[in-house]
């Protein structure tokens, strides 16, 4: 619910102005002098500022001014009795949204808080966005290791190429992040890389969701779509988890790779597309293809260059540098600093057995960044993650000790497996 601060000397006006916007579902806080908006600004958000100007201890100029330094982004409504062309101009100079002369007209104030509000909400998606921006263009592939050292030579060398792309590995392992970065070194990074997971859609929509679909063509088609290959027109479409697509979508990307060309469904005009595509999969293909699940020609299409990515278990000496990184990504994430981490601590974390790979470093790092005092030691390492985690390094002679029953010893192992089994699926 949006915030509203009002600031007036005037009980009745503050009760007005509350009964009205409470009515339009706002939530109304109020202040009598300046002084006091103040301080409530200290301790609260507000998404838009109705101030007074003749107001005793602290007038509505000042406190504009006080409040372009608290909270620049937050609209102010400047409204007075006693106004002039001179004093409107001012308050806008120092940073008003607008100015309201009394007697006040409701309807004209409630449109003026509208405005606010748009402008505020505005704001916020524009610092959002620019988050999401700012991240996106930071991100890069972290590591030293040789795997890591020949996917970037290899990602140099093909990005600036038309080339089809095949990127293959573990959940987690970064491909979405190999793919991105083709994607910003070759000539269409000025375009869209439009993102589809194919696991994530159910097969019977999956054609829908790449191709789009003409108005009627099925009974939720209440109008026409625009599927994700006309979306990347120009740029880049990132086909993940591939082997997962039903038959007869394969079908369908096969014709828009050997073509440029697709239909929507439910539609008879062939449309051009000009995409470069990049699939990822965590599957076998070829053995997807011995077992018939998945076309030997679609992939060879799709599999001019097959870029391998390793897990996190085998390139343990990029571990220090991840760490650094997301050390200071998260602890950024959460405006602080980023914490100190002790040699022994760094080596406990390489010494892990990763089976969810980067993306379960990086969920361990804020755990530990949350959890753990000035610093992350080996004792945090122990306490918040291999205790907690799926660690399964430990030797069957270990084992052996702890289970002197074959009995309990199969018992422990079969609950093991199937609790790594399930949290994978």
């Amino acid at each position: 619910m949006a915030k509203i601060l009002i600031v007036d000397d005037e009980a009745a006006i503050r009760n007005t102005f509350r009964d009205i916007l409470e009515f339009e579902k706002y939530s109304v806080e109020e202040s009598p002098d300046g002084l006091d908006a103040l301080v409530k600004l200290k301790q609260n958000a507000f998404d838009v500022i109705i101030m007074d100007i003749k107001m005793p201890k602290m007038d509505g100029m000042e406190a504009l001014e006080r409040i372009q330094i608290l909270a620049p982004d937050t609209p102010v409504i400047m409204i007075s009795g006693h106004a002039d062309i001179n004093t409107a101009v001012e308050a806008v100079k120092k940073g008003a949204f607008d100015f309201v002369s009394k007697p006040l007209d409701l309807n004209r104030m409630l449109i003026t808080v509208r405005n606010a509000m748009d402008k505020s909400s505005l704001i916020v998606e524009t610092k959002v966005l620019k988050r999401r921006v700012s991240r996106s263009k930071t991100q890069t592939i972290i590591g030293e290791s040789t795997a890591i050292s020949s996917i970037k030579g290899t990602i140099d060398r093909v990005a600036p190429t038309e080339a089809r792309v095949l990127i293959t590995g573990s959940n987690g392992t970064g491909k979405e992040l190999v793919a991105r970065w083709i994607h910003e070194k070759s000539g269409r990074k000025d375009h869209p890389i439009i993102e589809v997971n194919c696991a994530a859609i159910p097969s019977e929509l999956i054609e829908s969701e790449l191709f789009g679909h003409e108005k009627g063509s099925f009974t939720s088609a209440h109008k026409q779509r625009i599927g994700k290959f006309e979306q990347a027109n120009g740029g880049t479409i990132f086909l993940d988890e591939i082997g997962d697509m039903s038959l007869d979508a394969q079908a369908k990307v096969l014709r828009a790779l050997q073509e440029n060309v697709i239909t929507r469904v439910g539609g008879e005009k062939d449309i051009r597309v000009d995409v470069r595509v990049i699939a990822a999969t965590n599957k076998h293909l070829r053995e997807e293809i011995d077992m018939k699940r998945f076309r030997e020609d679609l992939y060879h299409r799709l599999a001019v260059i097959v870029i391998e990515v390793p897990t996190l278990n085998d390139r343990r000496e990029d571990i220090p540098l991840l760490v650094d990184h997301f050390n200071k990504l998260v602890s950024g994430e959460y405006s602080i600093d980023p914490k100190h981490i002790t040699p022994r601590a760094v080596v406990g974390l390489q010494e892990y057995n990763w089976t969810g790979n980067i993306r379960e470093l990086r969920n361990v790092m804020e755990r530990l960044i949350i959890l753990s005092g000035d610093e992350i030691n080996e004792e945090d390492v122990k306490k918040f993650v291999t205790a907690n985690g799926s660690q399964k390094s430990s030797k069957l002679s270990e084992l052996f000790e702890k289970y002197e029953n074959i009995d309990d010893l199969l018992k422990f192992v079969k609950s093991e497996y199937e609790k790594t089994a399930l949290e994978k699926v």
